[in-house]
């Protein structure tokens, strides 16, 4: 058995005065005016199979407050169901019935319910009142992103060259071992274009780095042709790229 909301809140309700507590009593101001997401929550508690009859579990309401409380303070389950113990401004907030403190797996069974169209409805309502307050226009999306390392090299015209140079060698290579392939002659030109791209990248002055990037050019052209030529009379292997071989080509050809 499940309700939607707390029907008689208790009297030892209180939010502390610091600034936590006061922007949490802000929010719980809000979330009472919006009584349609409480339903969603409700819906998608009931989607589980949970029966109208049996033991009392947690409200709607409280579910879709603690809920919020996760995300916005950025807690795990374990550390909202302490919080939820621990701090009388955090169980102010839930609306926790008297004496009840959940368990992260009752927290966490109740909030990994919640459907994605209820969360698209939580934003929707909250961009709509703060259109409504004149606070944001809703115009600009900010979004963050944690930086991690990952393996990509700077993208220079030498090293973009080089890969040029890699991706049609094994090409055709691949194009050369299937069946009823002419034979075309071809020089494999991948160490030569390594050992000039390196050297582009140890040089220093403008001067110097010409007279490199000359010389990368005029080693890895002769392969352009044979990148024209050989799709025209070859079986296309799985994985080839016209477009990419024709632009690599169109690389190496100035």
């Amino acid at each position: 058995m499940r309700q939607e909301r707390t029907v008689q809140a208790t009297i030892f309700e209180a939010f502390a005065r610091h600034e936590i507590g006061c922007a949490l009593q802000a929010i719980s101001q809000w979330l009472d005016g919006q009584r349609p997401l409480v339903s969603l929550v409700a819906d998608d508690l009931r989607r589980q199979g949970v029966r109208e009859t049996g033991r009392r579990g947690l409200p709607a309401e409280t579910v879709l407050r603690c809920a919020l409380l996760k995300q916005q303070r950025q807690l795990s389950y374990e550390e909202l169901a302490f919080h939820l113990e621990d701090s009388a401004s955090f169980r102010a907030f839930a609306r926790l019935p008297l004496a009840w403190s959940p368990k992260k797996s009752v927290l966490h069974q109740t909030i990994s319910a919640l459907r994605p169209r209820t969360w698209e409805a939580v934003n929707q309502a909250l961009l709509v009142s703060a259109q409504q307050e004149t606070l944001e226009s809703g115009a600009t999306v900010r979004i963050d992103s944690t930086v991690s390392a990952a393996l990509m090299h700077q993208p220079s015209d030498s090293t973009l060259l080089w890969d040029a140079v890699r991706v049609m060698t094994r090409q055709l290579r691949r194009a050369g071992r299937l069946p009823e392939a002419p034979v075309a002659r071809w020089r494999d030109r991948r160490r030569l274009a390594k050992k000039r791209a390196r050297a582009i990248d140890y040089s220093r002055g403008k001067t110097k780095k010409r007279a490199r990037y000359r010389e990368l050019i005029a080693a890895v052209q002769p392969l352009g042709p044979s990148c024209k030529q050989s799709p025209k009379g070859w079986p296309r292997p799985s994985g080839w790229r016209s477009s990419g071989g024709a632009l690599a080509s169109i690389i190496i050809c100035r």
